[in-house]
């Protein structure tokens, strides 16, 4: 009996030590990698005086973000992300568009980018738990691949794709906090929409400002 009970505790040894040797190696190789997706509301920062749009304004992105933990419980780190986004917005102010060297009332215009966020991320989450509170902070630099605008005047629309005025490099600030999948995001543009558009003249300083939720899935 004596030897079964000896036989039993080292066993239990064994096999504890076996567990905590894979936990410490699953702990080692943990990672918040994710897909996100992400739904915003989209609005305008430094609007000219004759904007008077009520139109609903919104964006989608979806991505997926690497990360890379620089702590050794593994909850700080750096995320680099590479993603797609598509922007709606709404407006009615008068562009003087170059190619056309007319005045026309513009109702929407919209954007298809790629973008690549870059986080500090700090959250409460381990190997094992699924369901933790993040802060996660940062830049996104996105690059405008395709653009249409839809101009009205009167009776008349044109449409016009890929404008020459669309900036084509945008970047801006990032954060996202919440608990699971759930999180609230703002993005503040740094540099403007548009170059070289004068409205009520004065030169377009338009800057994109977004606010919205964002899922991390997988």
């Amino acid at each position: 009996m004596k030897k079964l009970w000896l036989t039993l505790i080292f066993l239990i040894c064994v096999f504890s030590l076996s567990a905590q040797v894979e936990n410490d190696t699953i702990d080692a190789r943990y990672r918040e990698d994710h897909i996100y997706v992400s739904l915003s509301y989209n609005l305008l920062n430094n609007k000219p005086d004759s904007e008077r749009s009520s139109l609903f304004s919104g964006g989608f992105s979806l991505g997926y973000i690497y990360d890379m933990p620089i702590n050794e419980r593994r909850n700080v780190g750096i995320g680099v992300g590479f993603g797609y986004a598509y922007n709606s917005y709404s407006s009615s102010f008068l562009l003087d568009i170059e190619e056309e060297r007319n005045l026309y009332e513009t109702s929407r215009f919209k954007t298809q980018l790629v973008e690549i966020p870059i986080e500090f991320r700090w959250r409460t989450s381990t190997a094992s738990d699924y369901s933790f509170w993040r802060i996660y902070g940062g830049v996104k630099i996105s690059y405008l691949f395709h653009s249409k605008s839809i101009f009205m005047f009167e009776d008349e629309t044109i449409e016009l794709k890929n404008i020459s005025e669309l900036e084509k490099f945008q970047y801006g600030l990032i954060l996202s906090a919440g608990y699971g999948s759930w999180n609230v995001f703002i993005y503040y543009g740094l540099n403007p929409l548009f170059n070289n558009v004068i409205v009520d003249n004065k030169k377009l300083n338009l800057k994109d400002f977004s606010l919205g939720l964002k899922f991390y899935i997988l």
